[in-house]
């Protein structure tokens, strides 16, 4: 789960992080009010989306006057971002952060991220902030050092020292940047965390570091023991039908074909796919309904796999373990009478109790064409989509 860039910046604050002073608006009508609080006589304005690439697409823009701010919000508020980060229809601003210029120096870039080949958090430096840091990567390797943190032991002075000569700051600077590394360390491991960005960390000309920007990914699967960040998803940033599936225990993710895919495990649904396309075809999605599966379960499947309109066959491939194959058909017949599918559908069943499953789909007297193996299955719902199209 990401977090908006205001978000992520009230836990630093809560964290002793240093910010810009700054403030998030959701109306025009709050915006000058909120910039003389702020004091200055320039200010930026930030669109909240979850990409990246913001500042390249005019999500990111200074106005010189309290005027211009509040002509510079309302252009961006209701709108849709289109960023590098994002797909053609872009996402929608209903947020904008305001801050107060900050004067640059220097920029560098600073992240935390869990590296799970070594099985250890990591922090990764570069004195090339501003930049992406795969950008970084590709064109300036031997800028990225990157520190390996012992689960025993914790974050060391000496790694944040190291990084310290590394940016060439000055022996205050990386005293403020241990301090910085540390509550990074912390705010990392206490909240579940993913990901930390920031990028720019910035050198002010009065030779303080200051994190401009802020970007934070949450462990999903560590949210329902972090109430207070469960409360922070915002699911217009997010793809409809994924948050749907989400609040039902299924796990999907919305892809480029005309072939909807209902599986029950992520490997056998990973196979399907690939079935799928060595048949000629492309998948519409990956949708795996879980072990566990329910005529509930299936019914909403249906409903997610249908939402899409690029879909011209369904592919129903359910190996009948913990649940009898029997008891996966009535659930298929139930959800495809309640749902009403008119698309066809192809259904391959393997398991406990198979042929009395594929009997009572046989005897249903509903449009489903059967699937003797895998790649049989593969092949008819290519045909039948192709057909369909």
């Amino acid at each position: 789960m990401n977090l908006h860039e205001f978000q992520a910046k009230e836990l630093f604050q809560e964290y002793g992080i240093p910010v810009p002073p700054g403030h998030a608006v959701s109306s025009v009508t709050e915006v000058i009010s909120l910039a003389r609080e702020l004091g200055g006589d320039t200010w930026m304005a930030k669109a909240q989306i979850h990409a990246g690439a913001r500042g390249k697409s005019g999500g990111v823009l200074r106005a010189y006057s309290l005027n211009q701010l509040e002509e510079t919000v309302g252009e961006m508020l209701g709108r849709h971002l289109v960023t590098s980060q994002t797909d053609a229809s872009g996402q929608p601003v209903n947020t904008v952060l305001i801050e107060r210029v900050s004067e640059i120096d220097q920029e560098f870039y600073l992240g935390v991220l869990v590296d799970r080949t070594a099985q250890r958090v990591i922090f990764m430096a570069s004195q090339a902030g501003g930049m992406d840091i795969e950008e970084i990567a590709s064109t300036y390797p031997e800028r990225i050092l990157t520190v390996t943190v012992d689960p025993v032991v914790g974050l060391q002075p000496y790694q944040c020292r190291r990084i310290g000569f590394m940016l060439k700051l000055d022996s205050k600077q990386i005293a403020q940047l241990d301090q910085i590394m540390q509550a990074l360390y912390r705010l990392f491991m206490d909240k579940d965390l993913c990901m930390i960005e920031i990028n720019p960390l910035i050198l002010t000309k009065e030779g303080e570091l200051l994190a401009l920007d802020a970007k934070i990914n949450v462990d999903d699967n560590a949210l329902y023991r972090q109430q207070l960040l469960r409360e922070m998803r915002d699911p217009t940033q997010e793809n409809a039908r994924e948050y749907a599936a989400q609040q039902h225990g299924l796990n999907y993710v919305s892809l480029d074909g005309t072939i909807g895919c209902m599986v029950n495990g992520a490997g056998l649904a990973m196979a399907t796919m690939d079935l799928i396309k060595l048949q000629g075809g492309e998948p519409a999605n990956f949708l795996d309904v879980g072990g566990n599966t329910t005529a509930e379960r299936v019914a909403e499947a249906f409903k997610l796999i249908l939402a899409d309109d690029k879909v011209a066959a369904i592919l129903v491939n359910i190996f009948g373990g913990i649940v009898r194959c029997d008891l996966i058909a009535e659930g298929i017949i139930k959800a495809m009478q309640e749902v009403g599918v008119r698309t066809p559908v192809v259904v391959r069943l393997e398991g406990t109790n198979v042929e009395r499953g594929r009997q009572l789909l046989q005897d249903s007297g509903l449009t489903i064409i059967a699937g003797e193996s895998l790649t049989d299955a593969a092949q008819k719902v290519v045909a039948a989509a192709k057909g369909a199209s």
